[in-house]
């Protein structure tokens, strides 16, 4: 099949390149995403591959359907950036990758949740100014604590246990359905009143929906113990920024670790150091001593970028044998 494949970084091509080695598709590669601007270069191909920070609406996906495009690859498991009610009553087919290494967000959280606690990242920017004092750089151990996790799919599960079984933390959780293997194992599932009220550290996993959007915000906020971590490797919108810009502000929370951002598409995997940033919300974010941010970066693993690259060929394969597709989004 010939696949116009958009937002290519080097990572990317590196890992579809030797997986396609068995699939053999005809892959296109351009490092701008897919716009309205860029929809011109799609004469004779079949389908697309994009990634969360392409925003298909639609209009957008008026335009794939008019140059010919039959198939939407998502290489992400989220799929919120794509107008599916558009791209059904087209006829253009959506399909994503439900889930590739949920270790590879979960450790990465965890990761997030290990620097702030010890203030690894303060300490690591000090030595290297030849600055060996410890003073302020007193942290808090893990053992005991009471992790909140909103959210107990793959990724928010392998997070939960990773918490539970390797940190010796009481781990809570929340979520709609709940996993019967997980309380098995020890966590146990209670109300998000409970989680706000009750958790020393809370963590995103759950998808954003209507309904999750701006989960975290300024009435929950008050719910929180002063000293709270949230940490967010889900999706930006889980958290209200202007909210919690503020109770960074009055102190109504502790500590803050951000995978993602709710305005990152205009930011992230981009290099923006020679640049002047004009988003006033992270400008501010990052003026926080006790705040953490890293550019979507928690999928980022050879492990992870593998699996994405096989399963997006293989949904690419299905829809090219027309197999039923199972990794298929629909409105």
């Amino acid at each position: 099949m010939k696949l116009a494949f958009f937002n290519n970084k080097t990572y990317d091509k590196v890992a579809f390149e030797k997986e396609n080695e068995e699939f053999k598709n005809d892959i296109s590669y351009f490092d701008l995403g897919l716009t309205k601007e860029t929809v011109s270069v799609l004469k004779g191909f079949e389908a697309v591959c994009v990634f969360v920070n392409d925003k298909l609406d639609a209009d957008l996906i008026a335009l794939l359907k008019t140059a010919g495009i039959k198939l939407i690859a998502l290489r992400s498991a989220g799929f919120n950036n794509v107008d599916l009610v558009a791209a059904n009553s087209l006829g253009i087919k959506v399909v994503r990758v439900p889930a590739y290494s949920p270790s590879s967000i979960a450790e990465h959280a965890v990761g997030l949740v290990l620097t702030l606690a010890r203030k690894i990242h303060k300490a690591y920017n000090r030595v290297r100014d030849g600055n060996f004092s410890l003073e302020g750089l007193t942290g808090f151990e893990l053992r005991g604590k009471v992790i909140g996790v909103i959210g107990t799919g793959k990724i928010g599960a392998a997070f939960a246990k990773i918490m539970h079984n390797g940190f010796g933390c009481t781990v809570i959780a929340y979520d709609p359905n709940p996993d019967h293997e997980l309380e098995k194992a020890g966590i146990m599932y209670t109300s998000l009143e409970k989680i706000y009220s009750e958790s020393d550290v809370i963590s995103l996993h759950c998808p954003l929906t209507p309904e999750t959007k701006h989960i975290i915000n300024s009435t929950s906020f008050k719910l929180m113990k002063p000293s709270v971590m949230i940490v967010n490797t889900g999706r930006g919108a889980l958290i209200d920024t202007k909210a919690i810009i503020e109770a960074l502000k009055k102190k109504q929370i502790g500590q803050l670790a951000l995978d993602v951002y709710e305005y990152e598409d205009k930011l992230f995997f981009k290099d923006l150091s020679d640049s002047v940033i004009e988003d006033d919300l992270i400008e501010r974010l990052l003026t926080f001593p006790n705040v953490l941010i890293t550019a979507h970066q928690a999928f980022l693993t050879d492990t992870a970028l593998a699996q994405i690259a096989k399963i997006t060929l293989e949904n690419i394969k299905a829809f090219e044998k027309g197999d039923k597709l199972e990794n298929e989004v629909g409105a």
